[in-house]
């Protein structure tokens, strides 16, 4: 070939390529990009001792893989069963995981090392899926298993990271006093599964096993199927589906599997009452009050014994029902020593040597945080500030105000516009009162644009035990449909205890229309008359509570919105629910929840059945007010599906 031809070619293939890789370039997603993504699970490549092997001596497992893999939060997704007294020691390092049991093997066991869904490869994070290994001490593997789930039994909502349990001694004192023989862990749905059972009879519990020695110790959160448990299986089948993309699937497989039974228990867990009663701390805020703080609940009254002042006639008690939160406000803030009150203090405690509550004395020296001192040396410096004020005003020529602000006792209203009749308005203190005028309390109908005085009544302390200091009232009226009314306090009808008088207050209340309201009628097929129903705007706050009667909860003159709704057995009549004690043998009471959300409407009317029993306990909740969200599924992020559709 010529050499002027080769120069011409050469040149040629050399424009050509510089184009290629310019519009290469140009065209990001086009070119090289380190090339396809791993999708591909970790594999493993050896078990030492191989997975299910028999009659084995040596407590250390090793798993070998064949790529870089990681074990994810091994402390709370991997699992050891029998439950383990010395935490057995799981190490990565590079390809393989070793597992060292410390404890002495149990003879003739079948041991399980549950690693649920923690291991992964270290590069994409790939799962490897569920996953357990197994082995025995024995001639035989223990191949049973039983599933379910724990719920909390005061609302349903899944328990995560509790201890499930196994006791072949089917007595009751079994949980209190030895450890577990077999044991599982909850997922984020409360699940569990516990595998190498041998066959028998069980019974099961649930543990928030706080001491970590396996068995139930005083306060701990439980749970307990009184009933017994017999493993079974049975040969079955279950479609699986091979998908193609994430919308379009492949195939439809028929695969024969083993089930175990049962795989629907639930478990209701709770956190028993507390009855080991123990002082737990005093608050004293101001000069006037100091509180007392106790563990669990006593039906005797503390007593004060003063040492530098007379507790008789200083303090004025308001307990709460069960006497484990106690105020005590002084009467006179004027005692030189009312920033220090030293007492003794006689009140009902747990004594461990003898378990149970006897009385004990505490000398206590309570000291306000916002002492009188501190308090009187801030209203001297605002007279004075006051003061000068006063002067400057007064070379102003300004005598408009001569005297200082008065101080009024506090008053706190709660009314509202638009309410239901269901709703009575009320009025608050923040300190005990000692007079109040009630003739100088009114409630006026508002008629076009005269004010009418209206019938009424109050009610004191509604929301406080019996007995009492006065800290507020209710107003209780002939309430209609779209009237609007005004409460009045005259000045000085009300005296606090510090001699304190209340101001004027006018504040307004009204009631919306019929037709602003709706009403939701609640059929309750099987529920027999302790049924309690709630109505919920969440998972905590409770818009209305009813007790059925005659298999029928009914809500009237409900503000229009969204709602839920819970209903338990309130067996003791209390008006709430109560929770278990395993010692007495008592349950905790039964809570159902409806699993749908329900949109009141206004001017409409409801009609709702509602069997709740009618699907299981685990399936009730709605997703919407359910605190403990499952956790994502781990699976293969299919980003070369991604990768594809940029290029």
């Amino acid at each position: 070939m010529p050499h002027a031809s080769l120069r011409k070619l050469l040149h040629l293939v050399f424009t050509t390529l510089t184009a290629v890789t310019l519009w290469a370039c140009a065209n990001p997603g086009s070119g090289p990009d380190g090339g396809p993504y791993d999708e591909t699970p970790p594999r493993i490549v050896s078990m030492s001792p191989a997975i299910g092997s028999v009659n084995i001596k040596t407590k250390k497992v090793s798993l070998l893989f064949d790529e870089l893999i990681k074990v994810e939060n091994p402390s709370e997704k991997v699992t050891v069963s029998p439950p383990q007294m010395e935490v057995p020691e799981i190490k990565v390092s590079g390809r393989r995981i070793n597992v060292t049991l410390t404890d002495t093997l149990k003879p003739n066991t079948t041991y399980t090392i549950d690693f649920s869904d923690a291991i992964e490869d270290s590069n994409e994070g790939n799962p490897l899926g569920n996953f357990t290994y197994y082995f025995s001490t024995g001639s035989a593997i223990d191949t049973m298993e039983i599933a379910g789930y724990v719920l909390a039994a005061e609302n349903l909502e899944p328990q995560k990271g509790l201890l499930v349990g196994l006791h072949s001694n089917l007595n009751d004192s079994a949980f209190t006093a030895l450890p577990f023989e077999r044991v599982a862990r909850t997922d984020s749905r409360g699940h569990f599964c516990i595998k190498g059972i041998a066959p028998g009879t069980y019974r099961i519990y649930a543990l928030k096993d706080i001491d970590g020695d396996f068995k139930m110790s005083p306060g701990e959160m439980m749970a307990a199927l009184r009933q017994d448990i017999t493993p079974t299986c049975f040969p079955d089948v279950r479609q699986d589906t091979a998908w193609h993309d994430s919308i379009h699937y492949d195939s439809i497989s028929i695969v024969h599997f083993t089930h175990y039974k049962p795989d629907d228990l639930v478990l209701r867990a709770f956190s028993p009452v507390r009855t080991d009663r123990r002082f737990l701390k005093s608050q004293r805020d101001e000069p006037e009050w100091f509180r007392m703080y106790f563990t669990a609940a006593s039906t005797e009254r503390p007593k004060v014994t003063g040492l530098n002042f007379n507790a008789e006639e200083l303090l004025l008690e308001q307990a709460n029902a069960t006497n484990d939160t106690i105020t005590y406000w002084l009467r006179t803030v004027d005692l030189p020593q009312v920033d220090s009150l030293k007492m003794v203090y006689t009140y009902e405690a747990y004594d461990d040597s003898l378990a149970c509550n006897v009385l004990q004395s505490d000398t206590l020296e309570i000291v306000p945080r916002h002492t009188m001192a501190r308090r009187l040396k801030q209203k001297a410096e605002a007279d004075e500030k006051w003061q000068k004020q006063l002067e400057k005003r007064h070379k102003r020529g300004d005598y408009s105000q001569e005297t200082p602000p008065q101080q009024f006792l506090r008053v706190n209203t709660l009314g509202g516009s638009g309410m239901p009749l269901l709703y009575n308005p009320s009025v608050t203190f923040d300190e005990p009162i000692t007079r109040l005028d009630t003739a100088a309390i009114h409630l006026r109908l508002r008629q076009d644009s005269l004010m009418i005085d209206a019938p009424m009544a109050l009610v004191v302390n509604h929301h406080l035990p019996k007995g009492s200091p006065t800290m507020g009232f209710q107003i209780l009226g002939e309430w209609r449909y779209g009237q609007k009314y005004e409460i009045t306090i005259d000045s000085a009808a009300i005296t606090g205890l510090y001699g304190l008088v209340n101001n004027k207050v006018t504040f307004d209340l009204s009631y919306g229309k019929e037709d602003q309201f709706g009403s939701l009628f609640v059929h309750l097929p099987g529920a027999d008359s302790t049924a309690t129903v709630q109505l919920l705007t969440s998972d905590t706050k409770v818009e209305r509570q009813v007790n059925a009667t005659n298999g029928r909860a009914d809500f009237y003159y409900i503000k229009p919105g969204k709602y839920y709704m819970r209903l338990f057995y309130d067996h003791n009549r209390n008006g709430r629910w109560d929770t278990g004690d395993y010692a007495k043998q008592l349950e905790p009471e039964e809570v159902f929840y409806f699993p749908h959300e329900l949109e009141v409407r206004a001017n409409w009317d409801i009609e709702q059945t509602w069997r709740p029993d009618e699907r299981p306990l685990y399936k009730q909740k709605p997703e919407a007010i359910t605190k403990q969200k499952a956790d994502k599924e781990k699976t293969v992020k299919n980003r070369n599906a991604e990768r594809l559709r940029n290029k």
